[in-house]
């Protein structure tokens, strides 16, 4: 493509602040100078969440991509629902598609409610399968990395129990998270990472004395992706790894690894980057806010690092 950066943003759960924290990051000014940015949104529902927060007149300023969900003319703030659920996933959808055909350089999303997804009996595990699936990706090469600041942390297991994620943590899959930050960090502009693994059990294993998978799992998957010429280190303690300079990432084995820290370093301004499909993929990593929908109150600050996060991973494409 050619010409300005133009970044998509489905507006998420229509019942959730997804329309306003959208609304209000496409009319910021750094956001409008990094790059066009083009909400995904039923029109009707998009004035309606404007006429809410203050915005209405200033609605002639945003371009819109329309996807029509009638249904939603129903909806009430806060409601979870299953026609929240289907409006929510067909604005990410249509996003994903116009990223396809390269009508868009990038995907920003707004929050989803995975219970009013649930409600609409569409199968929803997350950002990053769902992208995976809409790119005719390999779902088992597809992870979220978090992203706030200069930390970034991606993930070897996500939506999963423990018990199920557990099952997962093996080398071939330890060694294709390495291998997708390490491509997406190329994306971002860092030409030559430096990562750092954790360990799943206490004290990464502290030698095998808690846990053996560092030794038998984490530090094979490891030494495969060095012969690769990846620059890695550890496994470290997920407790303390995130105190070390140096790195430009960090690898986790579980969900609440990563995002315990993320949520207690940088609450509601982290985003969270899909890795390892074809396109630039990343959403806000906060919720619906379904509270506070409707009252022209929620905060767009992660919204708007996120589109400029893709921006900027555009121009260094």
């Amino acid at each position: 493509m050619s010409g300005r950066i133009k970044i998509a943003i489905p507006t998420g759960d229509p019942a959730g602040i997804g329309p306003e924290i959208a609304l209000k990051a496409a009319l910021d000014p750094a956001v409008r100078a990094a790059c066009d940015p083009i909400l995904v949104c039923d029109v009707e529902l998009l004035a309606r969440h404007a006429k809410s927060a203050g915005l209405a007149s200033r609605l002639n300023e945003i371009e819109v991509l329309p996807c029509p969900q009638p249904d939603t003319a129903s909806l009430g703030f806060g409601v979870v629902s299953p026609i929240s659920g289907r409006a929510s996933i067909a604005f990410c959808a249509a996003a994903v598609k116009a990223a396809m055909v390269s009508d868009v350089d990038a995907v920003v999303a707004a929050p989803q409610h995975e219970t009013s997804i649930a409600q609409a009996a569409i199968p929803f595990d997350g950002h990053p399968s769902f992208v995976a699936r809409q790119t005719g990706t390999d779902e088992s090469g597809v992870y979220m990395m978090l992203c706030f600041g200069d930390k970034r942390i991606a993930h070897c297991t996500l939506h999963r129990s423990v018990r199920e994620a557990l099952a997962l943590i093996t080398p071939e899959n330890v060694a294709r998270t390495i291998l997708a930050a390490d491509t997406a960090l190329k994306r971002l502009g860092v030409a030559h990472a430096r990562i750092a693994v954790s360990g799943l059990n206490p004290h990464a294993g502290e030698g095998g004395l808690f846990g053996r998978e560092e030794i038998e799992i984490i530090k094979p998957a490891m030494d495969r992706v060095v012969a690769e010429g990846i620059d890695v280190a550890g496994p470290f303690g997920a407790d303390t790894m995130f105190h070390m300079p140096g790195f430009d990432a960090f690898i986790v084995m579980l969900h609440d690894q990563g995002h315990i820290a993320t949520k207690l370093l940088a609450q509601n301004a982290a985003a969270a980057l899909t890795i390892g499909t074809p396109i630039l993929f990343a959403s806000v990593a906060h919720g619906t806010g379904h509270d506070i929908a409707g009252k022209g109150i929620a905060d767009p600050a992660a919204m708007i690092e996120a589109v400029k996060m893709m921006a900027k991973a555009q121009r260094a494409a």
